[in-house]
Parts: structure tokens; sequence; C-alpha cells
């Protein structure tokens, strides 16, 4: 099984649009992939799920989250990780719950953090990138 933090954007995109992001689910609900998340994280996948651009009720998110994901994560407490390259201070937890997890993986959609590619042992990929290595691996 592969461990990864998936970045908000993914996740969002995996849980409700269709394309190369929304693979991800069959992946980690098969225990190919297994998402890693702190509570920092999980606060801003709920936070961003509550967008009015996407038009979810509050019971929708959480029956979202508790029947698509919820069940297949691991939760960590995150300790803080200095990234001084970092341009958005506040994708830090990002890199913090993937050095915490000890996880290879920081998979994303966001240019800052892709631009950094690599953050000490965690490799910072796109969807495309990590869905290859997946295929590689089967």
């Amino acid at each position: 099984m592969i461990r990864a933090v998936l970045d908000t954007n993914v996740i969002v995109s995996a849980l409700l649009f269709s394309g190369p992001p929304s693979q991800l689910v069959p992946a980690w609900q098969s225990g190919r992939i297994r998402p890693i998340v702190s509570a920092l994280i999980l606060d801003e996948y709920i936070r961003v799920l509550a967008y009015p651009k996407f038009t979810l009720s509050s019971a929708e998110i959480r029956a979202l989250l508790e029947d698509e994901l919820l069940p297949f994560v691991e939760t960590v407490k995150a300790t803080s990780f200095p990234v001084p390259e970092l341009r958005d201070k506040d994708d830090a937890k990002f890199v913090a719950c993937a050095k915490t997890a000890g996880a290879r993986w920081l998979v994303s959609g966001d240019d800052d953090l892709l631009t950094l590619r690599r953050v000490a042992s965690v490799e910072i990929v796109s969807v495309a990138t990590f869905l290859q290595h997946l295929k590689q691996r089967s």
C-alpha cells in the first residue's frame, strides 16, 4: 500500500468531479493507497467543500466525507516542519503531515508546492505523475 498526503484541490477534484483525480477514489477505497490527514488538513477539506460554488449542504459534506474518504484514511498528529522556500505558508501543513507520517508522497495540483518537487524525503508530485507511479506498481 502506498501512503500519501493529498492536497485539498486533489481531494475536492477526486470527490466531486470526473477526470484524473477521480481515479484516486477507487485506489484508496480498494486499499492500493492510504491517504494521510492531520486535523488541520481535514479542517481545510471541510472548509473548501463548503464553498458556495460546490452547492453542498452540511449534511452532504458530512456524508461525502464519512462514506467516501474517512473510512480509508490514516490520521496523524502532525508536528510543524519549517519549509522556508514555500511561497504560501498555509501549505506547510501538507509537508508537515507527510514528514510526520513518514510518507514518501505529497500529491498536489498547487504550483506553490509542485515547484518544490521534494522537501526532505517527501516527493511532491502532480496527480498525473502519481497515477503513473500507481500504474507501474500494478
